[in-house]
């Protein structure tokens, strides 16, 4: 009891200083904002900027302005994902993905059993691309790769560390952008760990039908969700966690959007303080 008087006292402390603080260095918010402010990873913040983030995510997320804050999310990944990369990689190798391998077979089961051979894999939120790597080898049945990213510097670097591996295609730039220039085809769509929480409700339900008019369409994604997120109760999408990110009901979108739900599952992580759904799609 004790230690939940005390937490809520510094988290309100950290509430009223970092008002104060966007209040009175508004030019200051203006440069961070340029820069993304979805995470603090290592010292790339000091104190005062660190509160000021919280404050100013906590100000953007209560107004409802849900646009501005994918768009601080979207600046974040392009301008930092690189950033991200080398403060998780050796986690994704060594925990994130053995975590996970027979999770991801699910979904190979699922492309190889019925008669359509899919051409295209498309990882969104490729990061340092070892995902989209491990995938190429175990799912056989797929020849082409593809690992899209925001982080342009990140997508050279995927570029030059799989060059011997001809299956795999990196590019840099915005999903939502990029769909609206594929040819139909019978596709596979992969988030692992967190990519679709950055996009607003509206972002992706426009995604999701312009997915179901590409061709036959498979789409696997594990994201994070709010643990006290009842579906029921609030069917739509909300704001949460320490990244202002999206908690979306990702089922309802896809049934919207035209797709049937072949699988669903759920995966708490002992390092991660949020449920990690994951939901099997499909549009045939």
């Amino acid at each position: 009891m004790m230690r939940k008087v005390k937490n809520n006292i510094i988290a309100i402390t950290k509430d009223v200083l970092g008002n104060i603080l966007v209040t009175l260095r508004p030019q200051k918010v203006k440069e961070l904002s340029k820069k993304g402010l979805t995470l603090e990873l290592g010292d790339n913040l000091s104190l005062s900027e660190r509160l000021m983030r919280r404050a100013f995510l906590k100000k953007v997320g209560k107004a409802e302005d849900y646009d501005k804050l994918s768009q601080l999310h979207k600046t974040y990944w392009t301008k930092q994902g690189d950033d991200f990369v080398n403060h998780t990689q050796n986690k994704l190798a060594n925990t994130n993905l053995p975590a996970y391998k027979s999770i991801l077979e699910v979904l190979n089961k699922q492309v190889t059993d019925g008669s359509i051979k899919f051409n295209k894999l498309v990882e969104i939120g490729t990061g340092n691309g070892s995902v989209l790597n491990y995938l190429s080898s175990e799912f056989l049945s797929i020849d082409h790769f593809v690992g899209i990213d925001l982080s342009s510097e990140q997508t050279i670097i995927n570029k030059e560390t799989y060059n011997n591996n001809s299956k795999l295609d990196f590019v840099a730039g915005d999903v939502l952008e990029w769909i609206e220039h594929q040819e139909k085809g019978d596709m596979v769509f992969l988030t692992f760990r967190g990519v679709l929480e950055y996009f607003t409700q509206r972002q992706l339900a426009d995604f999701f039908k312009k997915l179901n008019d590409l061709g036959n369409i498979i789409f696997f994604a594990i994201e994070p969700t709010d643990s006290n997120h009842n579906y029921e109760e609030h069917p739509g999408s909300k704001v949460y966690g320490f990244e202002a990110s999206f908690s979306h009901n990702h089922k309802k979108l896809f049934e919207e959007a035209g797709f049937n739900i072949w699988h669903t599952g759920q995966k708490e992580e002992p390092w991660h303080p949020h449920i990690m759904r994951i939901i099997g799609a499909k549009n045939f």
